[in-house]
Order: C-alpha cells, then sequence, then structure tokens
C-alpha cells in the first residue's frame, strides 16, 4: 500500500493515543505496583533526559500506527480495526512480551500490566485509524 493513501491524521492520532493512555495505564492505574515490578525507584533521577524518551518514544508509536495502518488497508472500518488490534495486541505483542519475560525472570503481574497496555494500545489503533 502506498503511504500517500494513509489517513495521516488518524495515524498521527492513534500514535498520540498511546501516549494518553500510557499517562493513565502507568500514571494513576499501575504506577506503584510497575514500579515494584519493574525494579524502578520512581523518585529516582531519570536515566535519560525525559525530551529524549518522550521524543524517541512518540516515533516508535507512530512507526506502529503506521505499520498498523498499512496492515489494516484503506477499506478498514472501526469494527474491524479494533478486532485487529486486540488480535495483534493479545497474539503478537503480549506473547512476545511473555516469552521475553519469561527468560528475563520478570513477574506475571509486569507481564501483564506491560501487557495489557500494549493490548489496549493497538485496540486503540484500530478504533482510531478504522474510524
Amino acid at each position: 500500500m502506498d503511504l500517500q493513501l494513509l489517513n495521516w491524521p488518524a495515524v498521527i492520532a492513534a500514535a498520540a493515543s498511546a501516549f494518553l493512555l500510557g499517562g493513565i495505564w502507568y500514571g494513576p492505574l499501575f504506577k506503584r505496583a510497575w514500579s515494584r515490578e519493574a525494579g524502578v525507584d520512581p523518585a529516582a533521577p531519570p536515566k535519560r533526559h525525559p525530551a529524549y524518551v518522550f521524543g524517541f518514544a512518540f516515533l516508535l508509536s507512530l512507526i506502529a500506527a503506521i505499520a498498523f495502518a498499512l496492515f489494516l488497508g484503506p477499506q478498514a472500518d472501526m469494527h474491524g480495526g479494533v478486532q485487529a488490534g486486540i488480535a495483534i495486541g493479545l497474539l503478537f505483542v503480549v506473547t512476545s512480551f511473555g516469552i521475553n519475560y519469561l527468560f528475563a525472570g520478570r513477574s506475571l503481574k509486569l507481564w501483564m500490566i506491560d501487557g495489557g497496555y500494549h493490548l489496549l494500545q493497538f485496540a486503540l489503533y484500530g478504533l482510531i485509524i478504522g474510524a
């Protein structure tokens, strides 16, 4: 598919939705549990400048949203987009994280927090791009 055929406002909105979701998910919902399970001290100074982290994270979210829009194609609808997002989030992303977390000795709780975020991330991508 040609990149010019993409609905760029929807793709950018989908990428931005990952930040809104992440702010809620890793903020008030799971900040304490995620920090404890990931071994991160939320009071410690950041290892990298926040502009670098957020800028690179947005770039990666944008790449994922572009790839997802290409996967959906130009005839995508909201229902099919959400279904595809759930399928990709659950069957590709969450399972891949599970493999890594098993070998890294990470907890089931951390896998569920991170996996749940990415499952919802791709469902949102499908909702926004499909709409």
